[in-house]
């Protein structure tokens, strides 16, 4: 990350992993992304790219936060590149740093979290230089059969191999594996394997036991939790109970000390440097932790020039 204090101004990209027994967490911002290579070949994605020019969702965001989205224009008018937000010339709607474009570009991490099967799996964590040249099956089918260094090892291989060193090209493999197995990378899919469909199957409240196990045995994943929202109020929602602490008094629903009365700031309130427009309304935030909140979500006070 940038050294501010510096002067520089620029910014990264981040995919940070959990991995608990056979729960994966991830939380993601940018274009570095996480997959998941299930016992079985079915190959999904736990992170969500956030490119400009792949995204319309993030791309409805910023041009309703007030950002230009567009192409960079050259000598007679000519669209050149990628999407990109202006100010700042970004092909990112979300990063870590880059304090010289507008508010609307976000370093809100999206999270998904899952549970695999007791068949494992294998992760695959790598920069935008190895997505740039392979799709995610390709990664995975590239290095099936090796340990997890040398797949790592042979991941960024087969992305020089593709299209040349031209961006960052990192990854970093992952074998998650039952404790009393020796390490047995995924195995590439027979020819007709009928996996694929069961892959981030819903939980199903009403399902028999018997009918868990089977899917269990047979490698499926299971969605356990999903975020993609850039603002922390739809996050939290409207439960003023995650507010309440047992003596009667409010807390902040982050740090969750108490608050007085005339402390509490609505998570659903406008900026600080804008007029609140819920403040009635929890979870509340206290005082550092809406500071917090507004510079997660860039927001910053007018006529503030970042240096």
């Amino acid at each position: 990350m940038a050294c501010l204090s510096s002067g520089e101004t620029s910014g990264t990209t981040a995919t940070f992993v959990i991995v608990d027994r056979w729960t994966v967490t991830v939380a993601s911002v940018g274009d570095s992304r996480c997959i998941l290579d299930a016992q079985g070949g079915a190959v999904s994605s736990l992170t969500v790219d956030h490119r400009l020019e792949e995204n319309v969702e993030e791309r409805k965001r910023v041009t309703a936060s007030g950002g230009e989205v567009g192409r960079l224009s050259i000598v007679g008018g000519v669209e050149v590149g990628p999407l990109r937000c202006w100010p700042g010339g970004l092909c990112l709607s979300r990063s870590i740093g880059d304090m010289d474009v507008g508010e609307f570009i976000v370093p809100v991490p999206y999270v998904k979290q899952v549970k695999l099967s007791n068949a494992g799996g294998r992760l695959i964590v790598a920069s935008d230089g190895i997505w740039d040249a392979l799709s995610s099956e390709m990664a995975a089918k590239s290095c099936r059969g090796l340990p997890a260094e040398l797949a790592a090892k042979q991941v960024v291989k087969e992305a020089l191999r593709t299209r040349g060193l031209k961006d960052d090209t990192t990854c970093i493999v992952v074998d998650i594996i039952p404790p009393d197995n020796s390490i047995q990378p995924p195995t590439p899919p027979k020819k007709h394997n009928k996996l694929r469909a069961l892959l981030f199957r819903k939980k199903c409240h009403d399902s028999s036991s018997k009918l868990s196990k089977k899917l269990s045995a047979i490698g499926t994943v299971e969605e356990l939790f999903e975020e993609g929202s850039a603002m922390l109020a739809e996050r939290l929602g409207n439960d003023d109970s995650t507010s309440q602490s047992t003596s009667g008094l409010f807390t902040c629903v982050v740090c969750q000390i108490d608050l007085a009365p005339s402390e509490g700031i609505s998570v659903h309130a406008g900026s600080i440097f804008s007029t609140s427009s819920k403040p009635w309304q929890g979870p509340f935030l206290c005082a550092d932790c809406r500071n917090k909140k507004d510079a997660m979500e860039g927001k910053r006070p007018s006529g503030v020039k970042v240096a």
